[in-house]
């Protein structure tokens, strides 16, 4: 990379080693020396117009910025290649989003989303690289992707929740979009988000459990110390000291279970007693964890009563 150009050189160093045809030409190389660097191996085709100016196996950041030259001008990093890159999911997605501004032509490539935005500019974040869209940006863009609202709920609570943007700044995203699915739900929900309902199944907790039945408002994400450690429980009623701690996980590892036997043997050390449910114990009988719940508060000392949660209320019949 010494021998290049200083301005093709710049460009490769701040591109992870990748630069377009047009930016190897602009800096003076002939087609001819180009051409040479390919044929002899010291530099690949990524794709069409786009050149790695190394012989290796290129890296997952190197292959985003090929992505993004492809696209050209104005193209950012969006839905789930910026959900990773912001470390919003762990998993990289196989395919790669890239976002241009509207009246964009690009020839499709094998690997690569095109999206098209009349605002892309305005959703890109202003400086890091490779350009990508703003978190609050790219949650809203997965939740237009969701199939459910429920999908759509969870990128805002996983965002939130992982503390890597707020209920507010995604609400002011919201504000700025004039189509938006979900917008009335969403909005309802961003509420229930600062309250501290930071998953999608503590949500429908608080929707389908707690306040259709008429319990008491619990305190949500409550931050204990309990041997010089930070726990958090996901709901707690403290005047009562009852706790209700919630696990979405369809198959939940032993270390995970231990952790929270460690947890409930604390709370339980403390006079609070927990509760613990699952997704299908809120999502499929609601109105059952309610009574189980409400029989627990009057125990310990909650006037009550449970309501029914309507017509179809399941409650059982004391």
């Amino acid at each position: 990379m010494s021998q290049l150009p200083e301005i093709l050189r710049e460009q490769a160093e701040s591109q992870r080693g990748m630069v377009t045809r047009r930016q190897a030409l602009m800096a003076g190389l002939t087609r001819s020396a180009i051409g040479t660097r390919i044929g002899t191996g010291r530099w690949q085709r990524i794709y069409p117009g786009v050149l790695a100016t190394f012989s290796g196996e290129p890296g997952r950041t190197a292959l985003l910025w090929a992505a993004v030259l492809r696209a050209g001008p104005g193209a950012t990093l969006s839905h789930q290649t910026a959900a990773e890159l912001h470390g919003l999911t762990l998993r990289p997605a196989q395919l790669i989003h890239v976002t241009v501004p509207v009246g964009r032509r690009v020839e499709p490539v094998p690997g690569l989303v095109i999206h098209r935005s009349e605002r892309i500019a305005q959703a890109r974040h202003p400086c890091q690289a490779p350009p990508r869209t703003r978190i609050e940006e790219t949650v809203l863009d997965l939740t237009q992707l969701a199939r459910t609202f429920d999908d759509a709920l969870g990128w805002a609570c996983a965002a939130c929740g992982g503390r890597l943007t707020t209920p507010q700044r995604i609400g002011v995203a919201m504000s700025q979009r004039a189509k938006l699915r979900y917008r009335d739900a969403l909005r309802l929900a961003l509420d229930d988000i600062t309250g501290g309902a930071h998953t999608v199944l503590e949500y429908r907790y608080l929707h389908d459990v707690e306040r259709p039945h008429g319990l008491p408002r619990a305190e949500r994400q409550v931050r204990v110390v309990h041997g010089g450690r930070s726990q958090y429980r996901d709901a707690l009623y403290r005047k009562y000291l009852v706790a209700v701690e919630t696990d979405g996980q369809l198959a939940h590892p032993a270390e995970g279970r231990w952790r929270d036997v460690h947890r409930d043997n604390a709370a339980a050390a403390g006079g609070i007693i927990s509760l613990r449910y699952s997704w299908s114990d809120v999502t499929n009988r609601p109105c059952t964890v309610a009574a189980e719940v409400g029989a627990v508060l009057a125990q310990r000392g909650w006037p009550g009563p449970v309501r029914p949660c309507g017509p179809g209320c399941t409650l059982p019949v004391s």
